[in-house]
């Protein structure tokens, strides 16, 4: 039986909401077709609401969460008038990450899944809140996507997503492990619009840059990286550990010397791991200079995909994760996130 199903991703990196209409069948194994994927940028105003909730007060902040989640509703709405779309079966939403502490038993991810639901005029199911259980159950909350990458990608070694941050599944001894590897784009971003760019283009200014070899070291030496996984990361951590040691050089020599960072800590997990090919895929795919600095730095095969998939992985990810909650079927990984055990995850609205 085939099931059509609408994802929703927002990443950290903040550049736009992926919007995902994917169908999914179970054969001998699970089987899926991108019916159609669009990134929407977001307006100054949202972009700016986002970037600033984590500063926001309690109460504020719980109008953003109702707020992002009638935004959500009105651009699945939108999405579906657009392209003429009829019979979905479901909607998964990621939401937007605010908070990410596991240690502390929490994540928050805006974006109310019963305000979806009611913006977009059409009564399916809204899955929605799927990192919370998992931190609950003593895991990490993330990577989620390692599931998808077990059950739609497995004909990869391994599966890289460059996005806000790095992370990475692999199988090791028939278990699907996945972890944070490092920030990307959350940093490189932030740099680039010091310079009055959106975004690092091709790694263009990272190229200019000269690399500071102190800073570089010092980064590499951070305790985060010696940690073994499950781990992951979160802004909180970058605003802490990352931007004030960026801040005593100029933004063309941080982007050098992060780009040189990333590349430098990816490699070694690759390389660790004796990984054969690995998929890229997420913003940092485009990043050319950065890749490069990777097959550089390693003999495994580097595979990019197709746009569609480049783009729109995640989004393909949460939709499934959500067929997979209507399923009562596992969709989180313990061997992924740390937690208890393997788990059925999400908030059904």
């Amino acid at each position: 039986m085939k099931t059509l199903a609408i994802g929703l991703m927002s990443g950290t990196s903040l550049d736009g909401l992926d919007i995902c209409l994917a169908e999914f069948e179970k054969k001998d194994k699970w089987h899926f077709k991108i019916l159609k994927s669009e990134t929407l940028p977001y307006s100054t105003d949202w972009e700016n609401k986002l970037r600033n909730s984590i500063h926001l007060s309690v109460t504020d902040l719980l109008e953003l969460h109702s707020d992002y989640g009638f935004y959500l509703g009105q651009k699945v709405k939108e999405f579906i008038e657009r392209h003429q779309l009829e019979n979905i079966d479901l909607i998964a939403s990621h939401g937007h990450t605010v908070f990410h502490q596991p240690q502390r038993k929490f994540t928050l991810q805006i974006g109310d899944g019963r305000a979806v639901k009611l913006n977009t005029g059409i009564p399916v199911p809204v899955v929605y809140d799927f990192r919370s259980q998992d931190v609950l159950m003593k895991g990490n909350g993330a990577p989620l996507v390692p599931i998808g990458d077990e059950l739609l990608f497995s004909q990869y070694n391994a599966c890289l997503n460059l996005g806000g941050f790095s992370n990475i599944s692999l199988k090791s001894k028939n278990k699907r492990i996945a972890f944070d590897i490092a920030p990307v784009n959350i940093v490189l971003n932030h740099l680039a619009q010091q310079l009055n760019e959106s975004f690092d283009e091709n790694g263009n200014l990272a190229r200019k840059g000269k690399i500071n070899e102190a800073l570089l070291n010092e980064l590499n030496s951070l305790e985060f990286y010696q940690q073994a996984h499950p781990k992951s990361l979160g802004v909180e951590w970058c605003h802490k550990h990352i931007f004030p040691k960026l801040e005593a050089i100029t933004p063309l020599e941080a982007l050098a010397t992060f780009t040189e960072h990333i590349a430098e800590q990816i490699s070694k997990i690759i390389n660790e791991n004796n990984i054969k090919n690995i998929l890229i895929t997420g913003g940092g795919a485009y990043n050319t200079f950065l890749i490069d600095k990777i097959k550089a730095k390693t003999d495994s095969e580097i595979i990019i995909p197709e746009k569609e998939i480049i783009e729109h992985k995640e989004a393909l990810i949460f939709a499934f994760m959500g067929v997979l909650k209507m399923n009562n079927e596992i969709n989180v990984l313990s061997s992924a996130t740390g937690s208890t055990t393997d788990h059925c995850s999400g908030v059904i609205a």
